[in-house]
């Protein structure tokens, strides 16, 4: 029971360090790169991003402002945990884009665009992986899966994100709404490579006659574990067994 305990609170403490970084990384993206070049990275932040541009009401005030009725209406599609993190950190990111000294690294949109997409996604990232999110549109999103079924998370975010770069471009400027395009696909891919990691795994499923005869070479020249999986022909009716194999990306060639 202590040992368990003891586990759980190591996770815990890894959990909230992990949620604290991730929100300092995504957070100071906002005032190095993406608000000096008014690029709306998508979300509510993005929203806080154009209010930023037309009434300088500072991004992270306004962000937290925008999520506090969400939380109040969603956190019943929430579990317990995942509120309270998903609160501490949007509560931390939201501060934080105001409140941590960072001076503008660069005037160049481009530039501004990727590598503040880079750091958003790396923080993002991050706070996801400790089981939270930062509420905005995800907030949103859920709230609408639990209501409408048939509409998914991803598509619902997608129109959010699509609807934001829309106002980018019609309260800023036509071409900064594809850099803000450009920042949420970079983004995007960089929440996947902290979520699954840079290296990638593939299952690969090999049927075979010599089948004894494949297993022997791929454990033996591969390093690899080889699981048989028995299999029945569809039109033949007899035992196909079937070779699974994981290896990384970089092997597939090697394994064919």
């Amino acid at each position: 029971m202590n040992q368990n305990r003891s586990l759980l609170g190591n996770e815990r403490v890894t959990a909230y360090l992990q949620i604290a970084v991730g929100c300092l990384l995504g957070a100071i993206s906002y005032p190095m790169f993406l608000v000096p070049n008014a690029i709306a990275p998508g979300g509510l932040t993005g929203i806080a991003t154009i209010l930023n541009y037309i009434f300088e009401a500072p991004v992270g005030l306004t962000s937290l402002l925008m999520n506090i009725p969400l939380f109040v209406v969603g956190y019943r599609t929430m579990g317990r945990v995942f509120a309270f993190r998903s609160l501490v950190a949007t509560v931390v990111f939201s501060l934080m884009i105001d409140l941590v000294p960072v001076p503008a690294v660069t005037r160049d949109p481009f530039l501004a665009c990727v590598f503040g997409g880079v750091l958003l996604g790396v923080g993002l990232g991050m706070i996801l992986r400790a089981g939270a999110t930062t509420g905005g549109s995800d907030m949103v999103a859920r709230m609408v899966h639990a209501r409408f079924q048939h509409i998914s998370i991803g598509a619902f975010l997608f129109f959010i994100d699509f609807c934001v770069v829309l106002a980018a471009g019609f309260f800023i400027q036509g071409e900064y709404a594809l850099y803000a395009m450009v920042s949420i696909f970079v983004t995007t891919k960089l929440i996947d490579v902290v979520m699954e990691g840079f290296t990638k795994q593939k299952a690969c499923y090999i049927i075979s006659t010599a089948y004894e005869k494949v297993k022997a070479e791929l454990m033996d020249k591969l390093q690899r574990g080889v699981t048989v999986l028995r299999a029945v022909g569809g039109y033949s009716g007899e035992d196909r067994p079937i070779l699974l194999c994981i290896v990384s990306a970089q092997e597939v060639g090697q394994l064919k």
